[in-house]
């Protein structure tokens, strides 16, 4: 079982970087969840989990997620991975929209999953988001940076 919780969860890191929402969706039980803590996102159920790679896929239009571990405890899977994005495309931040800078960030990440029947019931992703805006060069001056 723990082997097919690990595959399900590559799948759906393919299916994301393919920019699939439904395939993406389709990972999910039917009440499942999505909580990206970077992006205040919560997605629940099929109709927005199937939208909820569309605040990231935007401004980092080629998202790869590179997996440095897989921990496989029963129905939980806890994956670190790194972020590898070029940002070229608007990014909404708490101080207004950065526009594309064109810089290929690398962001850590840890992902944690709640498994049952084979489907994911809970997905919460968090990423180091105070990484990316240092690599973006606006991390001491965000205001500056963006356009309100």
């Amino acid at each position: 079982m723990s082997h097919d919780n690990e595959q399900l969860i590559r799948h759906l890191y393919q299916v994301a970087e393919d920019q699939d929402g439904q395939a993406f969706a389709d990972c999910f039980a039917p009440d499942g969840v999505f909580t990206n803590t970077a992006f205040g996102l919560t997605a629940r159920g099929h109709d927005e989990l199937s939208r909820s790679l569309d605040p990231i896929t935007g401004p980092f239009p080629d998202m790869h997620r590179e997996i440095t571990a897989v921990h496989v405890a029963t129905d939980t899977v806890i994956v670190e991975c790194t972020l590898v994005a070029t940002h070229n495309g608007p990014l909404p931040t708490p101080a207004g929209v950065l526009a594309p800078t064109g810089i290929k960030t690398e962001t850590p990440c840890c992902d944690v999953f709640y498994i049952s029947d084979g489907k994911v019931d809970v997905f919460n992703c968090y990423p180091e988001v105070i990484v990316t805006f240092a690599q973006l060069g606006i991390l001491n001056n965000l205001e500056a940076a963006v356009a309100r």
